[in-house]
């Protein structure tokens, strides 16, 4: 089924940002896999070209594009002819738009235009090792002192940790109420801020995700965010489009398994003939393209309600849901029709499936996801 939802403009920028991953990116991304790092200059080159923060306005260096189409076919394209280790997404879309939704003019200015050029890369922490979706458990706390917050405690599993020259971090402001929490701009170079290990992986080997550890480290009150007492407000407002944003990566890089994996079968064979004349491979790739398709309309329709502002957290958890798990089965059945070369690194279903595991827990867990659709079909 032909998709509708892109128009001439959508069809050139498609066309310009492929081009740029097939000449910075894929020539790249094997080392960048072994080294676990994406070198800072690939920030500086999406700037230089203006996909960074395509929807901040000119002032603060973007081109005033709030439409997330084009976001999505950036993260389309990413996992068709890119490297999906690559976060330009989270520092563009997930954690820039806090400091437009909620920092003051002077943060916007000092900050915003840095992000837009890549000079400044940015990361949001919000889990650690005893909390994860539950906020309110978290420990690390921010205590107001005169001119300044004083914060303590530690981050786990933060994507962009060692390339991020800006952690965006949630942390408890009261010992009173657990569900209090303010938000923080963290600079490099603050002293008491200090990066752990990086953290090995199963999978996403070029995204450097890292510990971060804070002792007594002085934040300037100039870079709390907001009200210091409704943080956990602010963060749930980015969760339809967290989630969004997980769907539309989870299902682009579904495809693309499915493709790797019908591409493979036509030209394998077994017992003198193709594996795709064989009928499991045949009912099993259908299946797929079904519901792949199926899940196609349904992000793109969520993208469509997304730009208008009517995205319910419902919908966006039920996309997230479905193309997670339809990610995971399209990746587990490509490495199972494969065969042994499936289990072998240098066939890219083993690592598509390496990478999509972690697509059922972060953003929200599967069973998260089914808890928030849950209440209305409960309600």
């Amino acid at each position: 089924m032909q998709r509708s939802g892109f128009n001439i403009e959508h069809d050139i920028f498609r066309e310009s940002y492929r081009a740029f991953l097939r000449k910075e990116v894929q020539p790249n991304k094997t080392a960048w896999r072994a080294s676990g790092i994406v070198p800072r200059e690939m920030f500086r080159k999406m700037g230089e070209l203006g996909y960074l923060l395509v929807w901040a306005d000119e002032a603060h260096g973007g081109l005033g594009l709030w439409d997330f189409r084009y976001q999505q076919i950036m993260i389309e394209e990413d996992n068709r002819f890119g490297e999906v280790g690559f976060y330009h997404t989270l520092h563009s879309r997930l954690v820039a738009p806090y400091l437009q939704h909620f920092g003051n003019t002077e943060q916007q200015a000092r900050f915003l235009p840095g992000c837009a050029t890549g000079e400044t890369i940015l990361a949001i922490a919000m889990t650690e090792p005893d909390a994860g979706s539950d906020l309110a458990g978290m420990k690390t706390r921010a205590q107001e002192q005169d001119d300044h917050w004083l914060l303590n405690g530690a981050k786990t599993y933060i994507s962009n940790g060692i390339n991020a020259d800006v952690v965006l971090v949630a942390a408890k402001t009261s010992g009173n109420d657990p569900r209090q929490i303010g938000l923080f701009l963290l600079e490099r170079g603050m002293p008491g801020f200090e990066r752990g290990r990086q953290l090995e992986k199963m999978g996403l080997h070029a995204q450097d995700t890292a510990e971060l550890f804070f002792h007594d480290v002085r934040i300037p009150k100039a870079n709390a965010l907001g009200d210091s007492a409704l943080g956990l407000k602010y963060l749930k407002t980015s969760l339809v489009e967290e989630r969004l944003i997980s769907a539309v990566g989870s299902l682009a890089n579904a495809q693309c398994g499915f493709d790797l994996t019908r591409d493979y079968v036509n030209q394998r064979r077994a017992f003198g003939r193709r594996i795709a004349d064989f009928q499991n491979t045949r009912f099993t790739l259908a299946d797929l393209a079904a519901d792949l398709e199926v899940a196609q309309v349904y992000v793109d329709r969520c993208v469509e309600l997304h730009n208008a502002g009517e995205l319910s957290a419902q919908s966006a958890a039920k996309a997230k849901l479905v193309t997670s798990e339809l990610e995971f089965r399209c990746m587990d059945a490509g490495v199972q029709l494969h065969g042994g070369a499936g289990y072998m690194q240098e066939y890219e279903i083993c690592q598509r499936f390496l990478d999509a595991r972690v697509s059922r827990i972060f953003a929200g867990s599967s069973e998260i996801m089914k808890e928030i659709i849950a209440r209305v079909v409960m309600d």
